[in-house]
């Protein structure tokens, strides 16, 4: 059951954010863009980052993806992506007809070779580049086709006249020793078509504990990160042939006297706060487009027209900068606040099994005839059992045919009636009637199959009147309930045996009665008609009394057995009711708990809220359709049968009308912030103070945005002295909740705040971009310091550098 509702609900939520952020206004990047992925590792991170961008960007798919691997284990699954045959330059479309960008996949094949000797693995693979298998030429073959291919797409960009380059690597992947080359190379090939490539270096850093890789990976990492450190040292200076021409000549490629990266992103699983983040490296990835995004976005008008923060690439980079003249490193938090779908779909779920659990537990306006006749045990329905179980009383006509002793009238004058019987009959009338009557009885009762008969009836009467179900079946055979039925039954059943006791003396006092005391016709001297006339007489008066007896008799007999089968129904019925009380109680703890698991500024009166919605939606439906509209068999059909195929059943139908009827519903779409407005203003009764109000809310919001974007890597000092920020919303600049984050703590910030101008009706982002830390600041570095320092002294080789041309272990 709870991976059913889990199921429906995560559904729900991944197709409602994508319907939403396909609703929203997508932005432009200016420039040409291309994202370069260095490492096996860095693979994981090209398709989360496709699917970023095509919903984030409308020009997505002039976008250039470039993924340089070592071949092993490249397949990249559910993305197209090939693995490295031994050719270069693979390049692999993916999903031509939603048109999503191309990736070009290098795979180096070869270049190492034994990569499971990790004492030298970053040095051969260094070493082994220059030498032979070709990689450079066809590694320049790849980088020109890619050049080539994006300016099939110029008519997607504002200018040509730059590229930005964003290489992206895990700081402990092994072919990292390459980014030089492969970034150079890369940037010399691009310069040929655009006037300036602005290139940037992401690097991902994973801190949770690699049992199979421990020590080892942090001691890889710390020396990427102190090449890095080289690399972006103001005198950092490089030059080596990397350019190789069809023909195979060697051009060198330099870099003089400057960083080699414009700007450097460290990116960790776990935040300033030493917390692992929501999503793991996830959050990165989407970090990392977001970057791109506010780098290289399209301005749009209304943002040339506003004073909201715009970034400005020269200026942030220039505010890293130390006194002494270090560049400081940048990281980055981003916060992500949507409507929560996954809390409303469960949410929606109950409140529409509420509603149709109301809707059946509506009891008509029956009297105790009404009811009675339900379950075929009003009056009618009884006679006629009766009728069909003790023999009509014109049977009794038969025992005029039972042969008399030759007693004369005369002598039986005096007697008793039942003292007449015995003499004319013996024991022949009581045979007689017990045979014809009584065994006669017994056999059709013995056949009679109340259970199912009362079943049948109920079952049939269910289909003639969908308004009654097991609800008010229940209710009406539990005798402790007002007006039931058992009540009406018991009482019946007293009055007939009153009516038995009764009817047993009249039959005694009768029986008692002298023969001359019977009233019939006589006629004098003659003695045998006078004889039939009494016997007729008293077939009539004592045997026609002893058949109305019987049937009373028989009718409480009947009574007795249909009782027991009533209390039998009432616990099949009443476990209907158990059921729909269990599902009651599992989807609305369902509900509930996902929104406690939630956010509270986002999770505020969902369940209020979405209950009037609900319900609204529902009695509009049945305005249209009629009240049973939904059980109707194409809804969701007879409720009584689906419990009894297993409670799943009833939920796969309930789930299936939320989504088809109820979730399309108008309501269910509004923007992000006029969903949020509603749910706190509108949804609860005025005199519930816990709701918040329009300005509480905001500040609330706002507080947990920032809250939520924190920092992605953890710092040995978070407030050091060179720590610089900026932050951006991304959100519609005339919403609200933006007007209000932008002039909040206006006068006392000591932070850039600005705004990405988005017409969105998905939620709200925040990045929050912090730098101007060094190496030595990080937790990873000083922790991982001691891994390198010991498996560099136990001869592990983790540089393709001379140690001379590596600057200090800080």
């Amino acid at each position: 059951m709870r991976e059913m509702l889990n199921r429906f609900a995560a559904e729900y939520s991944a197709v409602e954010h994508k319907l939403k952020g396909l609703e929203d206004d997508q932005s432009s990047i200016h420039y040409p863009t291309v994202f370069l992925f260095v490492g096996d590792e860095a693979r994981q991170a090209i398709e989360p980052m496709m699917r970023s961008n095509e919903l984030k960007w409308d020009n997505n798919a002039g976008v250039i993806y470039l993924h340089i691997s070592s071949g092993e284990n490249t397949a990249s699954r559910g993305t197209g992506l090939l693995a490295g045959s031994g050719k270069l330059g693979k390049q692999d479309s993916v999903d031509h007809d939603r048109r999503l960008p191309k990736i070009w996949h290098a795979a180096l094949t070869n270049l190492v070779l034994d990569q499971s000797d990790k004492k030298s693995i970053r040095k051969k693979i260094g070493k082994s580049f220059y030498e032979g298998g070709g990689h450079l030429s066809l590694l320049n073959q790849t980088l020109r086709q890619a050049s080539d291919a994006i300016a099939d797409y110029g008519r997607l960009y504002a200018s040509f006249d730059r590229l930005h380059l964003a290489v992206i690597t895990r700081v402990d992947d092994p072919m990292n020793v390459l980014i030089p080359e492969v970034s150079l190379l890369a940037q010399s090939i691009f310069q040929q078509m655009f006037k300036s490539v602005q290139m940037d270096l992401y690097t991902l850093i994973s801190e949770r504990e690699q049992t199979e890789t421990f020590g080892y990976s942090g001691a890889a990492g710390i020396s990427f990160l102190r090449e890095l450190e080289g690399m972006q040292q103001q005198d950092y200076s490089f030059s080596a042939k990397l350019q190789v021409t069809g023909d195979g000549l060697a051009i060198p490629v330099e870099h003089n006297h400057a960083p080699l990266f414009d700007l450097v992103y460290l990116l960790s699983d776990r935040n300033e706060r030493g917390m692992t983040t929501s999503h793991g490296m996830q959050d990165n990835y989407e970090i990392i487009c977001r970057i791109l995004l506010l780098k290289n976005r399209k301005r749009k008008e209304v943002i040339d027209q506003s004073d909201s923060g715009s970034y400005n690439n020269s200026s942030f980079r220039n505010s890293l900068v130390a006194e002494s003249g270090r560049q400081g490193y940048v990281s980055a938090g981003l916060a992500t606040v949507m409507r929560p779908t996954y809390s409303i779909a469960l949410t929606v779920l109950y409140h529409v099994f509420d509603h149709i659990a109301a809707r059946l537990q509506r009891t008509p306006e029956l009297g105790s005839k009404e009811k009675l006749a339900y379950f075929g045990l009003d009056a009618a329905s009884m006679e006629a059992r009766v009728n069909q179980t003790v023999p009509g009383e014109e049977k009794l006509a038969d025992m005029a045919g039972l042969l008399t002793s030759g007693i004369r009238y005369d002598q039986l004058r005096r007697m008793t009636l039942r003292e007449a019987e015995g003499a004319l009959f013996g024991d022949g009338c009581d045979g007689f009637f017990h045979k014809h009557f009584v065994e006669m009885a017994d056999i059709r009762l013995s056949e009679m199959n109340a259970a199912e008969e009362m079943r049948l009836t109920v079952s049939r009467h269910m289909k003639e009147q969908p308004h009654i179900c097991f609800y008010q079946v229940s209710e009406w055979t539990d005798e402790n309930a007002e007006g039931n039925v058992v009540s009406a039954i018991r009482s019946r059943m007293r009055d007939l045996a009153r009516e038995i006791t009764m009817a047993g003396e009249e039959l005694a006092v009768i029986r008692e009665m002298r023969v001359e005391d019977l009233k019939f016709q006589r006629l004098p001297f003659m003695d045998k008609q006078n004889l039939r006339a009494f016997i007729r007489t008293f077939f009539d008066t004592v045997y026609r009394q002893q058949w109305q007896l019987f049937r009373l008799e028989t009718e409480l007999a009947l009574y007795r057995r249909l009782i027991i089968e009533l209390e039998l129904l009432h616990e099949r019925f009443h476990l209907r009711v158990l059921q729909m009380n269990g599902l009651e109680f599992e989807l609305k703890e369902a509900a509930l708990t996902s929104i406690r698991l939630a956010d509270d500024y986002i999770g505020q009166n969902v369940f209020d809220y979405y209950e009037r919605v609900t319900h609204g939606v529902m009695l509009e439906l049945e305005e249209k359709r009629g009240a049973s509209f939904l059980f109707e068999e194409r809804f969701i059909g007879n409720v009584t049968e689906l419990l009894g195929q297993g409670e799943e059943r009833l939920i796969e139908r309930l789930i299936e009308v939320c989504r088809k009827q109820i979730l399309r519903a108008e309501p269910f779409h509004q923007p992000f912030e006029e969903e949020l407005l509603l749910r706190a203003n509108v949804s609860v009764a005025y005199t519930n103070r816990k709701a918040l109000s329009r300005g509480e809310l905001f500040e609330r919001l706002y507080r947990t945005l920032e809250d939520q974007a924190s920092i992605n890597i953890r710092l040995l000092d978070y407030t050091h002295e060179h720590r610089y920020e900026e932050k951006y919303l991304l959100g519609d600049l005339e919403s609200e909740f933006i007007r209000y984050a932008l002039s909040v703590d206006v006068k006392t910030r000591i932070y850039k705040l600005g705004c990405v101008h988005e017409k969105r009706s998905s939620g709200v982002e925040k990045l929050n971009l912090m730098g101007g830390f060094h190496m030595e600041d990080l937790m990873y570095y000083r922790n991982g310091k001691v891994y390198y320092e010991t498996y560099l002294q136990n001869g592990y080789e983790l540089h393709a550098l001379e140690p001379i041309l590596l600057p200090p272990l800080r």
